[in-house]
């Protein structure tokens, strides 16, 4: 009698992918990008490459390499390359590993992390990969001229290494790319879920009442900080990726070779440089898409007439 009477489960339907949520998303990463997002992310790696450097090093080092633009090494066009395409990428594949987790019986955390996970993945195969690698190289290489020549701009340095090493060479460090875009959509989703209970246990919010602007950028940003406890691979990524010359570094670098030389060069310490900048990069990334996704999202619903789904 109770198991007739018992609720049908409720249908399961893929979440839909809408412009508006892509257009809100990429304008979002551009203005992130463009802003303050590149100087962290060139004194991030400039630390990284150059493990002896302090902060203030890298500072100098980087204002030696162009001034005010030395900050912006990367930016045009594969900084903003990335920011305009990650979003929809992650959307759409996170949406549909999420729906076939779900299918599988999957709860809502577990289909949640799995979508952000696989999305993540395909973030670093599909387009990041590429963009970081190109990133690094113009942060990092030598700008000294030769023979009095001008050093070549972002496109020759670009077919110059497709011309020598192909696909496999724009795309170096990509594997560490993945394992970075992985771990970070995991562990930011689940810490700033846990930051968030906290937050709700302190304000007295915990029957779901709705958390205010501040306090959605301190769960978020609390998220993307800590997140950075897998700052090791990305200096593997970035000496992946870096054009520094080594005589020491490995011919053929892997992820695993990769830290081995780097923790012979420089200890533990060495594995965790620029984490700061990174951090930094976490909230300024968290303040964009929180503190201002409210006033581009009511800007995309009137440009697009679509109503805003998406997350921020």
């Amino acid at each position: 009698m109770s198991a007739a009477l018992a609720s049908p489960a409720p249908k399961l339907e893929k979440k839909p992918i809408k412009f508006s949520n892509l257009l809100l998303g990429a304008g979002l990463n551009m203005f992130e990008v463009t802003t303050l997002g590149q100087p962290l992310e060139v004194i991030k790696t400039t630390m990284a490459a150059n493990r002896g450097d302090s902060f203030a090093g890298a500072l100098a080092r980087t204002w030696g390499r162009g001034g005010v633009l030395g900050f912006y090494q990367g930016l045009i066009p594969w900084a903003w390359i990335e920011a305009s395409t990650k979003g929809a990428v992650l959307l759409f594949v996170a949406s549909e590993a999420e729906y076939y987790a779900r299918s599988f019986g999957a709860g809502d955390f577990t289909a949640g992390i799995s979508g952000g996970v696989m999305g993540g993945v395909a973030q670093a195969y599909a387009t990041m990969g590429f963009c970081t690698c190109m990133k690094t190289t113009m942060i990092t290489r030598s700008k000294l001229a030769t023979a009095g020549a001008k050093p070549p701009g972002t496109f020759a340095v670009f077919a110059d290494i497709w011309k020598k090493e192909g696909l496999r060479g724009i795309n170096k460090g990509v594997n560490a790319v993945a394992i970075r875009q992985m771990t970070n959509w995991g562990s930011r989703f689940g810490l700033s879920r846990l930051a968030e209970q906290g937050i709700r246990k302190v304000t007295g919010k915990e029957d779901g009442g709705k958390l205010n602007p501040w306090e959605k950028i301190l769960a978020s940003g609390l998220g993307g900080g800590l997140s950075a406890w897998n700052q090791p691979i990305e200096v593997i990524r970035v000496e992946m990726q870096s054009k520094t010359v080594d005589p020491n570094r490995p011919a053929k670098m892997t992820v695993g070779n990769t830290a081995a030389y780097i923790y012979s060069q420089n200890g533990i310490k060495g594995l965790y440089r620029g984490v700061v900048p990174r951090i930094g990069l976490g909230v300024w990334q968290t303040i964009c898409m929180v503190a201002m996704g409210d006033m581009a999202k009511t800007y995309v619903e009137k440009l697009t007439g679509e109503q805003v789904t998406a997350k921020h």
